[in-house]
């Protein structure tokens, strides 16, 4: 087995490209003196012929004055293909390099275990996954809150934290912008901030697209359009729309069948639909009487369709329209599929 002593190898992957920045971000304050940052910091982009062979080479030059030295990769083929020069290089350099040095390869695709050049960083790196959250796991995304808000030194209450969920959803970038919004706040207000403090702070738009979903599955045509139009006239990404409303479908049909199917015991229904907090379940539990679960069944493959569509091109408008009066069809029962 390979080793090297004392040399950090970084290997990042995954779609959150916000959330591995930040990481990125914190890694090189904390290894590379800012004093020295031109000298000691390197991004090389990993699309450009030979550089991860440049980065061999940059790394194995001891850091210039106090801290250490960081060479970054970012956008790295190494995942996905190596040639056999490259992997005697990388097996050559990485366990002679300097032990003041930092080696980070970042791709938003994931590693291919397959490849004698991943086998090889595993044996070295530290690898770390930023993989986006579905946005039907509210538990996961309230976590994520949490931790962002510890970082930005804001203190939120847990009725705060859930109109967040509700509010932004999983979409990292925007969950770090409100709360960069709500730290300048939290300066000159000592206490934690609740939930209606914050309302009227924070960009709500992912709670209209919830208010969409409750329309649709009330089978409230003319309201869940409207809702739909508001949210494209507020420069909604399509596909945000859509991943809100597959994911509370999602929930909702998990746990009808469950209570449908004569389940009793609130944890396991809670697990079965990917809820850490049973409390919500009371909630939603009573969003879903008037509705069955085979209705609900139904709208899923609509969704998936609508998703589809829009990740090939089709005209958001027209098809979000379409695929709203097909669902509140099936809530109504006009339509079956």
């Amino acid at each position: 087995m390979f080793k090297i002593k004392n040399m950090p190898v970084y290997f990042f992957w995954g779609e959150d490209d916000f959330s591995l920045s930040i990481e990125v971000k914190q890694l090189r304050l904390q290894v590379v003196d800012p004093v020295w940052m031109d000298f000691n910091f390197l991004e090389l982009s990993g699309t450009v012929s030979d550089s991860e062979v440049l980065a061999l080479a940059e790394v194995m030059t001891p850091p210039f004055g106090n801290g250490e030295r960081l060479v970054w990769v970012k956008d790295t083929l190494l995942g996905q293909q190596c040639t056999e020069p490259l992997l005697n290089e990388l097996k050559r350099v990485l366990p002679a390099v300097n032990e003041n040095a930092h080696l980070l390869f970042t791709s938003t695709k994931k590693p291919d275990s397959r490849l004698k050049s991943t086998k090889f960083l595993q044996t070295i790196a530290r690898f770390k996954e930023f993989s986006l959250i579905r946005a039907w796991k509210t538990e996961e995304i309230a976590e994520q809150i949490k931790r962002f808000a510890q970082t930005k030194g804001v203190t939120l209450t847990y009725d705060a934290v859930e109109l967040m969920v509700a509010a932004v959803g999983s979409d990292t970038r925007a969950i770090w912008n409100e709360l960069e919004k709500l730290s300048l706040y939290q300066v000159s207000f000592k206490r934690p901030l609740d939930a209606q403090i914050i309302a009227s702070l924070i960009n709500i738009t992912s709670q209209n697209s919830l208010q969409l979903a409750t329309a649709i599955m009330q089978g409230k045509t003319g309201q869940a359009l409207g809702l739909a139009g508001d949210l494209l006239n507020q420069n909604e990404p399509p596909l945000k729309i859509v991943a809100t409303l597959v994911g509370q479908f999602r929930t909702w049909t998990l746990i009808k069948l469950q209570v449908e199917a004569g389940e009793k015991d609130d944890a396991k229904i809670a697990t079965m639909a990917d809820l850490n907090n049973p409390k919500r379940l009371y909630f939603l539990k009573k969003e879903i009487q008037s509705i069955s679960g085979h209705k609900l069944i139904k709208t899923i493959p609509l969704l998936l369709e609508l998703e589809y569509g829009l990740k090939r091109g089709s005209e958001p408008s027209a098809l979000l329209q379409t695929k709203i009066i097909q669902l509140c069809g099936i809530v109504n029962g006009f339509q079956t599929r």
